[in-house]
C-alpha cells in the first residue's frame, strides 16, 4: 500500500504552498504563491478566503504540472493553514469580518488583536474549561474573535450558516464536506477533545450558547478521511475525483507530525514563521500556567499535546530590518551584489564579530512586540530596547539584529525552562520553517537555549506533513507513525557552543530583568496625575 504520490497544501500567513511527495517522502515538485493581508488598523487584520482558494488551486495545478507526475497517480490532499476563522452565509458565501470591510474579507487572522475585551470577559468565567489553555484563552484564538463579531457585527453573526477554522474550510471546499477536525477545535475552539464536547458552562456564560448551530456537527480525527474531491474542486485544482482527502490540520501542528512523529517523546517541535510555535507531545497530562494545551490526541492520536508560542520571531526580524535607518542602504547593497539581505547582514554580524567578541553585551531586546504569548499569556506586552548609542550605519544595524535573533531565542528558553519546571522532559530541538534558511539564527537557538538544533533533510515540513496526513487519510499507512517513519528523513544538526554558555545565561537573565522592569514603568504610568 505504500506507494503513489501524496499533495500537501499549506496555506501560511502570507503565502501558500504545495509540495508533492513520493512515498518515501521525496519532494518532487513545489509551488509558492503570495496571498493579501488587509490591516484595517494596528488591531485588525482579515484575509479574503476566495482569493486564498485561488492560489491554492494554482499553486497545486502549477506543483502537479512541473513534478511530471500523471494526476491520476496522486492519492491523496492534506490542507493545513493558520489558525484563521472564516465566516460564511448559507449558500458559501464569504460574509464581511469586519462593519467597514466589503463580503470578499470574510477571514479574522489568527494575528488579529481586535477581541481584548471578550477575551477578558471569556477569561473572567473562570471556567473548569481553561484549564486546558494554560488557564486563561488567548485573544489570538476563535471564542473572543466570535464573541467579537456577535458583539460588533452581529449582522455576520445573524447571517452566519457556518464558521470554519480555515484549515476546515479548505477540506469542505475541497469535498463539499461539512466537517472539522480535532486538531483546529481541540486547540482553538476550547473544544474538550479528552471528554468529546465543548463546555455548555463556558459557552453559556459568554453568550454563546448557539455556536454549536453554527460550526460542524462531524468532527473528524487527525490524518482521518474527510471524503474524496468534488467534481468542482477536482476541476479547479487539476486532479482527479477519486483524490482522498484528509481532515484539516493547523500549520503548526502539521509541521509538528513530520518533526515529531517518529520520536514523539522528549521532541520539541519548534516552527519557525511569522510567529513560533513550539510543540511537545506526552503520554502524561501536564498542565502548565501560560502555555496551551494540555491537548487530547490534537497533533499525534494517543498523545497529549502542550503548544508554546511567540507571536512575533519572523515578523519581528523583517520589522526591525525594515524600519532601522540603515535598512535602505543593507537592501541597495543587497540588490546590487545579488544576495538576500538576511545573507548580507549576516556578514555584517561576522565582521562586528571579529572586533567584538560579544556585540550585544550591552544591548538588550524584550521581544514582546505583539504581545507575549507563552509562557506570560499577555496579549498587552510590549517590547522594549535599552542600551542604545548614538552608533549608525550597518554597524548598528548589525548589532540590532543580533540581538533581536537572541531575544527571540531566549523567548524560546524561557517557554522550555517553563516546561521543564512543570514536568515535561526534552532531549532535543528540532526545527523548521523560516529560521533554518539563517545559520546565524540556528546558531543563536543552539546557543541561547543550550540545545543541539536537529533539522530536517526537507526544508518545508509544513507541507510534508500535510501530505503525510494525506498519506494515512488514503490508507498507504496505517498511522503517523508508520509514514514518518519512512517519509521523513534526518538532516543537519547544529551543535551548541559551550563556550558561550556563561554569555547566554548572563543574557538571559537580563531577558527576564527586562520583563521586571517593563512592568515598573507600565506601574508608574498608571499612576494618576
Amino acid at each position: 500500500m505504500s506507494d503513489g504520490y501524496f499533495l500537501g497544501v499549506d496555506v501560511g500567513s502570507a503565502s501558500v504552498r504545495a509540495g508533492l511527495y513520493s512515498a518515501q517522502g521525496d519532494r518532487l515538485s513545489f509551488a509558492t504563491r503570495p496571498i493579501s493581508q488587509f490591516h484595517a488598523s494596528n488591531a485588525r487584520v482579515e484575509q479574503s478566503s476566495a482569493e486564498i482558494w485561488q492560489q491554492v488551486c494554482a499553486v497545486v495545478r502549477e506543483a502537479v504540472d512541473s513534478s511530471g507526475i500523471a494526476s491520476e497517480a496522486i492519492r491523496s490532499v492534506g490542507f493545513d493553514a493558520t489558525c484563521s476563522l472564516v465566516a460564511l452565509d448559507a449558500n458559501g458565501n464569504g460574509l464581511s469580518v469586519s462593519p467597514d470591510g466589503p463580503p470578499t474579507q470574510d477571514i479574522i487572522m489568527w494575528m488579529d488583536h481586535r477581541a481584548q475585551a471578550e477575551t477578558a470577559q471569556i477569561n473572567a468565567t473562570r471556567d473548569p474549561a481553561l484549564r486546558y489553555v494554560g488557564g486563561e484563552v488567548s485573544i489570538e484564538m476563535e471564542l473572543p474573535k466570535l464573541l467579537w463579531l456577535q458583539h460588533h457585527h452581529p449582522e455576520t453573526w445573524n447571517k452566519a450558516w457556518r464558521f470554519f477554522d480555515l484549515a476546515d474550510f479548505l477540506v469542505w471546499k475541497a469535498t463539499g464536506q461539512d466537517v472539522a477536525s480535532l486538531c483546529t477545535l481541540t486547540c482553538k475552539w476550547n473544544y474538550l477533545a479528552h471528554e468529546a464536547r465543548f463546555s455548555d458552562t463556558l459557552l453559556r456564560a459568554v453568550g454563546l450558547e448557539n455556536l454549536l448551530t453554527k460550526i460542524p456537527e462531524h468532527i473528524l480525527d487527525v490524518a482521518d478521511c474527510a471524503g474524496t474531491l468534488s467534481p468542482q474542486a477536482a476541476h479547479a485544482l487539476g486532479l482527479s475525483e477519486g483524490v482522498i482527502v484528509a481532515s484539516g490540520m493547523i500549520d503548526a501542528h502539521a509541521g509538528g507530525v513530520a518533526l515529531t512523529g517518529s520520536q514523539p517523546e522528549g521532541t520539541l517541535a519548534l516552527i519557525s514563521g511569522t510567529s513560533n510555535c513550539h510543540m511537545l507531545a506526552s503520554q502524561k497530562e501536564i498542565h502548565t500556567p501560560g502555555v496551551w494545551g494540555p491537548y487530547w490526541s490534537a497533533m499525534l492520536p494517543g498523545y497529549w499535546l502542550t503548544e508554546g508560542g511567540q507571536s512575533a520571531a519572523g515578523a519581528l526580524v523583517d520589522w526591525t530590518l525594515r524600519e532601522h535607518g540603515a535598512s535602505a542602504e543593507l537592501l541597495a547593497k543587497a540588490k546590487a551584489a545579488q544576495r538576500h539581505p538576511v545573507a548580507l547582514i549576516n556578514d555584517w554580524v561576522t565582521a562586528l564579530e571579529q572586533e567584538e567578541k560579544y556585540p550585544t553585551r550591552n544591548l538588550h531586546i524584550l521581544a514582546d512586540h505583539h504581545g507575549n504569548r507563552s509562557p506570560r499569556s499577555r496579549p498587552d506586552a510590549r517590547g522594549s530596547v535599552v542600551g542604545l548609542t548614538l552608533e549608525t550605519g550597518e554597524r548598528a544595524l548589525a548589532r540590532l539584529y543580533l540581538a533581536t535573533l537572541q531575544a527571540i531565542a531566549y523567548g524560546t528558553r524561557h517557554i522550555i525552562d517553563t516546561l521543564t519546571h512543570q514536568g515535561h522532559t526534552l532531549s532535543r530541538i528540532v526545527i523548521c520553517g523560516g529560521a533554518t534558511h539563517n545559520p546565524l539564527w540556528l546558531r543563536e537557538y543552539a546557543d541561547a537555549t543550550g540545545c543541539d538544533i536537529h533539522l530536517l533533510a526537507e526544508e518545508d515540513a509544513v507541507t510534508l506533513g500535510a501530505a503525510i496526513c494525506g498519506a494515512v487519510a488514503s490508507g498507504a499507512w496505517p498511522t503517523l507513525t508508520d509514514a514518518t517513519r519512512v517519509m521523513v528523513k534526518t538532516g543537519e544538526v547544529i551543535p551548541r557552543r559551550p563556550e558561550t554558555a556563561a554569555f547566554h545565561q548572563q543574557k538571559y537573565a537580563a531577558y527576564l530583568a527586562l520583563w521586571t522592569q517593563q512592568q515598573a514603568l507600565n506601574q508608574l504610568m498608571q499612576q494618576e496625575m
